[in-house]
């Protein structure tokens, strides 16, 4: 599936606060406040628009955790945030200041 519209470096940017502010409310045990941010993250720009919404039936029907809903809704983020800076060009990349922590991540997985 590809996206309706190529990724920004606004997008790139909103994705990368609304995970950084998902991460703070994580680590602050404020889950549902982070769940939120992480699926704002989620929300910019997605290639799948109904990926959110089938993660989301699929937590409520299992019996998890605040906290494990938190880091599903992390890892989705954090998935969505690695393919938008992947499809910015290197230039772009050069004008969106990644955090340097999320770069050595992204690049462990690849």
């Amino acid at each position: 599936m590809s996206r309706e519209q190529s990724v920004t470096i606004e997008q790139v940017r909103e994705a990368q606060e609304f995970f950084k502010n998902g991460m703070t409310l994580h680590q602050e045990k404020s889950f549902k406040e982070a769940i939120e941010s992480f699926k704002s993250c989620a929300s910019v720009n997605p290639e799948d628009a109904s990926h959110l919404t089938e993660l989301t039936k699929k937590l409520k029907e299992g019996s998890y955790k605040l906290d494990q809903e938190g880091i599903a809704y992390m890892g989705c983020a954090a998935v969505h945030l690695n393919g938008l800076v992947g499809e910015l060009t290197e230039e772009q990349k050069e004008e969106v200041p990644i955090e340097k922590s999320l770069l050595e991540a992204f690049n462990s997985w690849q």
